[in-house]
């Protein structure tokens, strides 16, 4: 008989399956379950730019399209963090389009880190970032941010973390699972620090567009010094919902988008030629439509801050994403604990905090991209479970 851990890449054998699908497998199997587990959009991708991928692909719009992407939509990709973020990248050599943001993460962590770097990795955050590090031989080092300085990232958190092996920093804001953002002010305060330790950045910014303050996203590639040292990453999938479009970009400095490119060509050859279609016309025309989906986001999202608080559970008010991160510790159960018993007593699905981190123990993260209607019940049954556990106590 074969041992097939003999074939098998250590790194990648020992890494822990996400945290994130033991629920969505539960609820599969089970009748009446509520969830609010899944960060996709609710929306449909908006019409015209579902009619634009149809057209291109009525009229034969099929082949491949150069490694990098359509210089059509590297173009508007540049024009776009030109405009909004007042960033400016040459489309022929800083800008990659990928399948997902995803595959930008993966890409930019395994064209930077080498056997035995040190990557400081910011949580809660998404549960990708430790897995592709350690795959590539990479070591996570994890910067837990507390809720009382509303889950942002301080110079004093790096300065306690770094060390002479360390390389890059995953800053994730708007971040996945808290909703935490951070403004211009914030950004150049850890800007020194990083730029001190001469760390590159990979910046995640899917969420740029959902973000509820005057302020608006603000991009660490804008800060002084800070471009020349940041891959950012972002998409399509969240601001436009374009979820099963599968496209994303890196942008970074011209050096580092040549040896994505490369990693890119022969794993992936090209992202999806249709999307890549759709999205220049997302880019060009669907500004109108963000807004429409931001400020229905942002209904949800204060209804959903004040029923968590209604039934008796601390809740940061997140600034951008489409996430809530309440609080469980008053229930005295653990985060897994309490998952457990919310779907199988109550058929409400949501994520355990620690899924993004030991830094999220004691919270839970419900997602708000979907109807008031189903978040009211589900948060009605969720109050049900948190007195039923206070006067188990």
């Amino acid at each position: 008989m074969i041992d097939y851990n003999e074939f098998l890449n250590p790194n990648l054998s020992n890494v822990k399956p996400s945290g994130i699908r033991k629920f969505f497998s539960i609820a599969e199997e089970m009748d009446n379950v509520i969830s609010l587990g899944v960060g996709e959009p609710d929306f449909l991708t908006p019409w015209h730019i579902r009619q634009q991928g149809i057209d291109y692909l009525e009229r034969g719009k099929t082949r491949y399209t150069a490694n990098a992407g359509l210089i059509e939509l590297r173009n508007e990709i540049s024009r776009y963090y030109t405009r909004k973020y007042l960033v400016q990248y040459d489309p022929k050599t800083e800008v990659l389009v990928t399948v997902g943001g995803s595959e930008g993460i993966d890409m930019a962590i395994r064209t930077l880190i080498s056997s035995g770097d040190e990557v400081l990795v910011v949580e809660p955050s998404f549960v990708c970032y430790k897995p592709i590090i350690d795959v590539s031989g990479g070591k996570a080092i994890p910067i837990a941010t507390k809720l009382e300085n509303e889950f942002k990232l301080t110079p004093e958190d790096i300065e306690k973390t770094v060390t002479p092996k360390t390389k890059a920093i995953v800053l994730p804001f708007p971040n996945n699972p808290t909703g935490a953002i951070m403004n211009e002010a914030e950004l150049k305060s850890i800007s020194e620090v990083i730029k001190k330790h001469n760390l590159f950045v990979i910046s995640d910014e899917i969420y740029s567009e959902l973000t509820y303050t005057p302020e608006g996203h603000i991009t660490i590639a804008s800060i002084d010094g800070m471009k020349e040292r940041t891959i950012v990453i972002n998409g399509f999938s969240k601001s436009y919902s374009m979820t099963g479009w599968r496209l994303g970009y890196a942008l970074g400095p011209a050096p580092v988008i040549k040896q994505m490119t490369k990693l890119h060509q022969f794993a992936i050859m090209s992202a999806p030629t249709n999307s890549q279609y759709a999205a220049i016309d997302a880019l060009k025309n669907g500004d109108n439509d963000i807004k429409k989906m931001v400020m229905d986001y942002d209904m949800r999202r204060r209804f959903t801050v004040d029923a968590f608080r209604k039934i008796g559970l601390e809740c940061f008010e997140p600034k951008g994403a489409f996430y809530v991160f309440p609080c469980i510790k008053s229930t005295g159960l653990s985060s897994d604990e309490f998952c457990e018993r919310l779907i199988k007593e109550k058929h409400v699905a949501v994520i355990p905090g620690n899924a993004f981190g030991d830094s999220g123990e004691g919270y839970i993260r419900a997602s708000y991209c979907y109807s008031i209607d189903n978040i009211k019940e589900a948060i009605t049954r969720i109050g049900k479970l948190v007195k039923e556990l206070k006067n188990e106590n």
